[in-house]
């Protein structure tokens, strides 16, 4: 809970920044105030989804100042690493995102390159120093390359398909960690390349590790997280690709002998990358291949120093790339603005990518301090003004330091608390978590992108004693008393809750050592997904008033300092009241993913519906426009049978010429509304120049010269046609008048 020190309101908010500090004045405790952040950053993040005007910058801002309100008093529970980089890219979502204003059309700009490389470069940082990270922490493991044989039964929450991958050969595991490394140092490297089929295979290899973890791990909304990360990668061409959508422009230029041999120079540049990765791969994990095992043989072929020195000849070309990366994104855009047609749009474009520009070099500054936490001496050539400008904006997390699994743990087994409850000391049960494991017969969950955070803190309480993790003695004081709220952490359904009539009078907790079971020797899998080994205890019997218990909690401050607060009768936490016991009754996962398919059918359901508005606007457009030109065919005969003076044609011209011009600027709107935005190097320019417009209207004068003489033709062609019929009729009317005078001479 937030602690009232007196202070006022706006030195609360500078030392805590947070919204819950409007908790009071709305008549809200501190529970009730996070219920409502969390409800309307919910309803704000559904209605961006489905509604495209809605994903402006002004509604991203507004969900990092909720999440960040959250973070600030989450304390171990949201102290996670991918509660840091949900800040972080949050934050640059409100550089990249698009200002929508009322009296304009959404647009992209050509500042857009600069904020988007922001993302590339948190990618990098991320991928990078986890890579790194996993060396330079010494562990045994990843230097022997037996992490992986650990890690799929020791992670927090496995999912079932962990149980598969934890049965594979020992040697493919240690292929694994290597295809590890190799995606996490040096490919990333591959983000900054001008070579684009350098990115996209950068982006395809960072893709695969993100899904193989989602199915083997239960990593929350973290590896979506960095898949979407991944898309800074590519290309506007690339993402059409993906989404098949036609592309843009279709017209290539034919390329040169000079371009020819620039082409292939980069192929030759891109094969070269690849050989060496190969190499480089082979050589410093000694890959061998043995055919008679048909296995392939791997271990770590340099030394800790060895690593540390490359690390720190690393550290400065990385950023040095960034640098380089950054400053060539920003004089692209420069230019760009520059070239605008227009003073007063000049002018704007500037200004934007001045704000901009600035904006992304004062974030990548900041970003160095934390990135050159992995060397102490990179670290300590940074200029002074960068590190101070950290130190202020750190309460914000506006830039983070990262590195995931860095020591893998439960390497003598996978450690797990178990809470045992017993109303008379003698018989006790165990309380089953949803998620975590306890059961040995229940199978693994699979829960992503949910985080159930308590049976995560439970995971981390296994690795050290208790009075390290002072919320578990709460946790046991809360479950005594019986708390609603929080036995639905442990069972939504109370069913499932072994004390559900009446709390236990006593509790306790024991440590045990956790393992994947084995297949059977006749190949069929066993009747049970673990089996467990009694360790220690690890929390002795307490009860109510117990001495041992009061002495925890009055030590961490979390004993009850007031009576409980009386039910408030306004509106507004009856509202929220409300809605948690209708969302409580569902297991997190269930909601979320309920929530994400109801998005995804309203979003598909939108798409088909825009799609048939615009195939029945195109029919009816074509068939007035068959209508319209039947008409003028019709009327040309006409007016070639009655020829029309030549200030009337001429005008004709003029008016057919204008509908064309304004259907073809309208079809140009709704494509620039649609995908105007540009990301990446290999981006194609949306607007036009000068040369190309002139040629453009050249070609379409031309066009419909050439349509006006092809109907002049065709009506004349008729005219004559008609003239010829006429004159045909006159013959045959004069031989039938001298047939007739014959036949009289014949009489007479």
């Amino acid at each position: 809970m937030l602690r009232y020190t007196g202070k006022g309101f706006w030195e609360q908010l500078r030392d805590s920044p947070t919204l819950l500090w409007l908790g009071p004045k709305l008549g809200l405790d501190t529970q009730q105030g996070m219920e409502l952040i969390a409800l309307i950053g919910t309803v704000l993040s559904l209605l961006s989804t489905l509604t495209h005007r809605l994903r402006d910058c002004r509604l991203y801002l507004c969900l990092w100042i909720l999440y960040l309100s959250l973070y600030q008093v989450g304390q171990v529970f949201l102290y996670f690493q991918w509660d840091n980089l949900l800040l972080e890219t949050g934050f640059l979502c409100v550089l990249v995102a698009p200002l929508y204003l009322p009296w304009g059309r959404p647009r992209g700009c050509f500042h857009d390159n600069v904020t988007l490389w922001l993302v590339r470069w948190l990618l990098f940082r991320l991928m990078f120093a986890s890579g790194v990270v996993k060396l330079t922490s010494r562990c045994p493991t990843w230097w022997g390359l037996t992490a992986l044989t650990y890690h799929y039964e020791t992670q927090c929450i496995p999912t079932p398909l962990a149980w598969f991958a934890h049965q594979l050969p020992v040697w493919w595991q240690k292929l694994s960690v290597v295809t590890t490394f190799l995606i996490e140092i040096p490919v990333p490297f591959l983000f900054f390349s001008p070579i684009r089929r350098h990115r996209l295979t950068a982006f395809y290899l960072q893709i695969l590790l993100q899904v193989l973890i989602i199915l083997s791990g239960n990593y929350n909304f973290f590896n979506l997280l960095t898949i979407a990360l991944c898309f800074s990668l590519l290309d506007d061409e690339h993402i059409n690709f993906l989404l098949r959508r036609p592309a843009q422009d279709t017209h290539r230029p034919q390329k040169g002998t000079l371009r020819k041999a620039l082409s292939w120079a980069c192929v030759c540049l891109e094969v070269t990358v690849y050989i060496l990765l190969v190499y480089w791969t082979s050589l410093h994990f000694n890959l061998q291949i043995d055919w008679e095992r048909k296995e392939v043989m791997s271990k770590t072929a340099f030394t800790y120093h060895q690593f540390m020195a490359l690390l720190k000849d690393m550290m400065m070309p990385s950023i040095w790339i960034g640098v380089l990366s950054l400053t060539w994104e920003i004089l692209r855009a420069m230019f760009k603005s520059a070239c605008m047609r227009g003073i007063l749009l000049r002018l704007w474009s500037t200004l934007q990518w001045g704000v901009m520009a600035a904006a992304a070099v004062n974030m990548f500054a900041i970003s160095l301090v934390p990135f050159t936490f992995l060397d102490y001496d990179a670290n300590s050539a940074l200029w002074p003004g960068v590190k101070r400008a950290f130190e202020v904006t750190d309460r914000y997390q506006l830039a983070n330091s990262y590195g995931l699994f860095r020591r893998m743990t439960g390497v003598g087994g996978r450690p797990e608390v178990v809470i045992e409850g017993s109303w008379d000391r003698n018989t006790w049960t165990e309380i089953e978590f949803m998620y975590k494991p306890g059961n040995m017969s229940a199978p693994p969950a699979f829960v992503t992108p949910h985080q159930p955070r308590l049976d995560w803190q439970m995971w981390f309480a296994a690795l050290g004693p208790y009075h390290q993790s002072p919320w578990f003695s709460s946790l046991i004081y809360r479950l005594l008393q019986g708390k609603k709220d929080v036995i639905r952490l442990i069972q939504s359904d109370e069913s499932n809750y072994p004390f559900k009539d009446h709390p236990p009078t006593y509790l306790r907790a024991h440590r045990y050592k956790y393992w994947f079971t084995e297949p059977k020797e006749d190949g069929t899998y066993p009747d049970r997904w673990w089996r467990r080994v009694y360790a220690e205890e690890f929390y002795p019997i307490v009860q109510l008033g117990d001495h041992f218990l009061e002495n925890m909690l009055s030590q961490h401050g979390l004993k009850d300092k007031a009576a409980a607060r009386r039910p408030s009768k306004a509106l507004l936490p009856q509202v929220l009241a409300s809605v948690r016991e209708s969302v409580c009754a569902l297991p997190g996962h269930v909601l979320t993913w309920s929530l994400a398919i109801a998005v995804a059918g309203a979003c598909v359901l939108k798409q088909l519906l825009s799609r048939k508005h615009t195939h029945t606007h195109t029919h009816t457009h074509t068939q007035a426009h068959d209508k319209a030109s039947e008409m003028g065919r019709e009327s040309a005969g006409q007016q070639n049978s009655h020829p029309a003076p030549a200030h009337t044609q001429e005008k004709q011209m003029e008016e057919e010429e204008s509908e064309e011009g304004e259907t073809e600027e309208e079809e140009e709107e709704e494509e620039g509304e649609e995908d105007w935005r540009g990301g990446g190097d290999g981006k194609e320019d949306v607007m036009k120049t000068d040369e190309e417009q002139e040629s453009k209207r050249e070609k379409e004068e031309d066009e419909g010269q050439e349509e006006m003489e092809e109907k002049n033709a065709a009506a004349d062609e008729e005219e004559e046609e008609e003239e010829g019929g006429q004159e045909e009729e006159g013959l045959e009317e004069e031989r039938q008048e001298v047939n007739s005078d014959d036949s009289l001479r014949k009489r007479k």
